[in-house]
């Protein structure tokens, strides 16, 4: 039996539910508004099939003062890449696609320039080699999806395919999605809405209706980056990642900024656009829901079985990664708990069983097989790093582990 809550943090409000032994996370999820800066946020786990925490609290928007709301809905980055990627294992335990066979077997057109051998796990791996469009392009073709995905399919890869990996940041979303829609004959949306959100009652969306927009929580822009001390010497391979990061001309940022003009975060724009590899929108809800049901029954339903999770979530590849200038190790859409030789964990999860994915500004959603749990942060304030790697997630499943562990 979950308690009520009702819990002033400051002038903030934190409502919702807890199960008894999991009081830990309430207070994690407190302290993020107390001394992590989080303006307006949500948490939820299940365990098992069953909800064990629903809280939320603080502003949705700053601007006009709204509440966040229990149905609140979040913009969420690159924890995108996971629901992206629940939908293609899906289909691939239905037979509808396979990991092994050439994404030109599916799309024809992609074997341009030498890439008929690349296999459809290599798009989900970040192996492809395509991480970088061959150009900029205008913010527009975020609603039109065939001029992407034809550059795509035109453009020579950027490095050898399957002989080292990097970060897909955005082109992960339109190929993993091309693959879905000529597989499916559908876009990842669609089937989003139809095979996952439908069935599970998730308000989760690629591809926002207009209906909703009054629900959705406006982003707040990160504080500045503290100056690096002087005389500060960073390990040589930090001093790589920030010089990378720095240049907008470097390979990462081409791979990250792929538009000729900002992509605004509060765009309506964006939200309605189906962007597979940043631009889910949801409740931290819907996001531990979709991975509770790849991990057990959640109201009579299982997404996926144990079989198809094991594969999703075992490690492809391990060692530097091209665009993030750090050893990374990624499974097939996801970032794995289990350990990996030489590579510091960009985010936080319950240990090997674990899988999910974090994106920019600090949300998380995750599974995790040997407890059963699904796992969705999402929040407004955009604190810095890349992917979930922030305080803040962090101090939710710290707070969890202990918790399951007393």
């Amino acid at each position: 039996m979950r308690s009520q809550i009702t819990l002033g943090v400051g002038v903030t409000q934190i409502h919702g539910t807890v199960a008894p032994g999991f009081e830990p996370v309430r207070d994690a999820f407190a302290a993020n508004f107390s001394t992590g800066g989080d303006i307006g946020a949500a948490v939820t786990v299940y365990r098992r099939g069953e909800k064990i925490v629903d809280l939320w609290g603080g502003v949705a928007d700053v601007d006009t003062g709204r509440e966040w709301r229990q149905d609140t809905l979040q913009l969420v980055f690159s924890t995108t890449k996971g629901v992206t990627a629940t939908v293609a294992h899906l289909l691939v335990q239905r037979g509808e696609l396979d990991l092994d066979a050439p994404v030109a077997k599916y799309w024809p057109e992609f074997a341009a320039e030498g890439k008929q051998d690349i296999p459809v796990r290599w798009l989900l791996s970040h192996q492809a080699g395509l991480a970088v469009p061959p150009e900029r392009f205008p913010l527009s073709w975020l609603r039109e999806w065939d001029p992407i995905v034809e550059m795509l399919a035109a453009q020579a890869p950027n490095w050898e395919p399957g002989t080292a990996h990097g970060y897909h940041g955005l082109t992960y979303g339109w190929l993993v999605g091309e693959v879905i829609r000529r597989a499916t004959g559908r876009t990842i949306g669609a089937v989003l809405a139809e095979e996952v959100a439908k069935p599970l009652n998730l308000d989760l969306w690629i591809g926002l209706p207009e209906e909703q927009e009054p629900r959705v929580a406006k982003f707040i822009d990160p504080d500045p980056m503290p100056e690096p001390t002087p005389g500060q010497e960073l390990p040589p391979e930090i001093a790589k990642m920030q010089a990378a990061f720095s240049d907008l001309n470097s390979m990462t940022m081409r791979a990250l900024i792929v538009t000729t003009e900002p992509i605004p975060a509060n765009s309506r724009d964006l939200r309605a656009a189906e962007v597979p590899a940043v631009g889910a929108v949801g409740t931290a809800d819907s996001f531990a829901k979709l991975y509770a049901s790849t991990v057990g029954e959640v109201d009579g339903f299982r997404l996926l079985t144990p079989e198809t999770v094991d594969r999703a979530r075992t490690v492809q590849t391990i060692g530097p990664d091209q665009l993030l200038q750090l050893p990374t190790a990624w499974a097939l859409g996801y970032i794995s708990g289990q350990p990996a030789p030489g590579v510091v964990p960009t985010m936080a999860l319950l240990g090997p069983d674990s899988f999910g994915h974090g994106g920019y500004g600090g949300s998380l959603a995750f599974g995790d097989v040997h407890h059963e749990i699904g796992f969705g942060y999402v929040m407004n304030k955009i604190h810095s790093g890349l992917t979930g790697e922030g305080a803040n997630s962090a101090r939710l499943v710290n707070a969890l582990r202990s918790s399951l562990a007393g």
